[in-house]
């Protein structure tokens, strides 16, 4: 995958976010952080005080347990409507105009979700691989070897 000059991207997962820009050129990219972000590592179990709720039946005395909300991924989706919001706000300001975004597929999901049309339209690729834990050189190798 070819990154162009000056082009914007954005690394992330569910709780790290990597924004970088390429001073270099598209065959030999040189990504500089712009931006980096990152949420404490927190459990379901560090949000939940109690057991899930019980239901009863309209009639009998049969009774099923709920459904238990995950409450981490519902922070990590936040996480990627926050980024999402930073996209649109240097979108907004002008500051790039060629946007390439890297996510596992369920924060890529979540992220699209919260896409504004200036986003969109500035958006030249996607791909949906979990580079966070990477140094940034590696992740601009990574790019390039990406078809």
């Amino acid at each position: 995958m070819r990154v162009p000059h000056n082009s914007v991207v954005l690394v992330a997962d569910g709780r790290k976010m990597l924004f970088l820009r390429n001073t270099g050129d598209a065959d030999y990219p040189n990504l500089e952080v712009i931006n980096a972000a990152e949420q404490p590592g927190r459990y379901d179990r560090d949000f939940k005080t109690d057991a899930p709720g019980r239901a009863f039946q309209s009639f009998g005395s049969a009774r099923s347990a709920m459904e238990e909300v995950d409450f981490q991924r519902q922070e990590e989706d936040r996480f990627a409507a926050d980024a999402a919001a930073m996209l649109k706000r240097h979108a907004m300001d002008g500051d790039y105009d060629s946007l390439i975004v890297v996510a596992p597929p369920r924060t890529l999901g979540a992220l699209r979700k919260c896409y504004h049309r200036e986003v969109t339209d500035r958006l030249k690729a996607e791909l949906p691989k979990d580079l966070t834990g990477h140094p940034v050189n590696a992740i601009g190798r990574i790019l390039i070897e990406t078809e």
